[in-house]
């Protein structure tokens, strides 16, 4: 738990055997340490050094421990520092980073990476450093990195990022599938199903995305893309895969089911109505209906079509056949 503020595992224990009885021999710790007397006086050392212990001046070869509260704060508050520090250090560095690359070359929008140990670990990073949202299809064939083994969503969730996930149906009947997909929407993920994805994606921030350069049989191999223009189609692929998937949900037992629900009777009139340039307030009149409940199934309408604007819900309302397209009568 002390290894955040330097503290290897035996410092912690000797600190925390000198804090249970206040002060000790050191013979005494070197027994209860399992340490020889050597060995426990340097871990000692470290610790007065730390300013986490002292030697009595009383009765030399005793050791006593400082009190918690004042040399631990002081541990954590240089600690504090440093991490400012290295904030203010990361920023230099990124703003530096963004005048020299304001006009990058070709192969700098682009790296391969490859092995196994290598994309895992670039996947990681890739989620770590997104600030506000994570979009991914996947796959039921992992490459390098399976569901189980991603930590660094939940970290990254946990700090409030938000993800848009589309999996493959086959991913619900793999051996971890439904407890992966649950443990998702446990931590309020959207996620949605298709029969296939087109390939592994994840897109950080709509800014970095990473996709498989190999097939499951050859050395995992991906490709970094950064801001660009195939950045922005791989985005818009997603987006694609996104609208046509089915959302999942909790069931009441903890399961995981697909919501098959589309627009009714009501919502296609709402449509119909706003598409005609009336406003909520003229729709809401015209359907006897109260202003927050066309609002409501508005709102609905563009989480079942995964958009952000009406513009594109009446886009996609065209598209899927829900509204008719009329045009001058010939």
């Amino acid at each position: 738990m002390l290894g955040a503020i330097g503290l290897d595992e035996r410092q912690e224990t000797a600190y925390r055997a000198l804090v249970a009885a206040g002060a000790a021999e050191l013979t005494d710790l070197a027994l209860r340490l399992a340490l020889p007397e050597a060995e426990a006086e340097r871990v000692l050392r470290r610790l007065e050094q730390q300013g986490l212990a002292a030697q009595s001046s009383a009765r030399p070869g005793r050791w006593v421990a400082a009190p918690p509260g004042v040399a631990l704060g002081a541990l954590l508050i240089q600690q504090r520092h440093e991490l400012e520090r290295a904030e203010l250090a990361s920023a230099l560095l990124a703003e530096e980073y963004r005048a020299e690359a304001s006009a990058p070359a070709v192969h700098d929008l682009v790296e391969v990476v490859t092995g196994a140990g290598a994309v895992a670990q670039r996947f990681h990073q890739l989620q770590l450093g997104a600030v506000s949202e994570v979009c991914a299809l996947v796959t039921g064939r992992p490459v390098a990195v399976t569901g189980m083994e991603n930590e660094s969503e939940e970290r990254a969730a946990s700090r409030g990022v938000s993800y848009r996930v589309v999996v493959e149906r086959e991913v619900l009947s793999t051996p971890f599938g439904i407890t992966e997909v649950s443990s998702a929407l446990g931590r309020d993920e959207q996620c949605r199903v298709v029969d296939r994805v087109p390939t592994k994606l994840v897109v950080a921030d709509g800014s970095l995305a990473m996709v498989p350069l190999t097939g499951r049989d050859a050395e995992p191999a991906a490709l970094v893309v950064h801001a660009s223009g195939l950045l922005e189609s791989l985005m818009g692929l997603f987006e694609s895969v996104w609208r046509d998937a089915m959302p999942l949900r909790l069931g009441g037992s903890g399961g995981v089911r697909e919501e098959r629900v589309g627009p009714d009777p009501a919502d296609l009139e709402i449509l119909s109505l706003l598409l005609a340039g009336l406003t909520d307030a003229s729709v809401a009149k015209q359907l006897d209906l109260g202003l927050r409940t066309v609002q409501r199934r508005v709102k609905g309408l563009m989480e079942l079509t995964g958009v952000s604007t009406r513009l594109q819900l009446g886009w996609h309302a065209y598209e899927r056949g829900w509204v008719a397209r009329t045009g001058p009568e010939s």
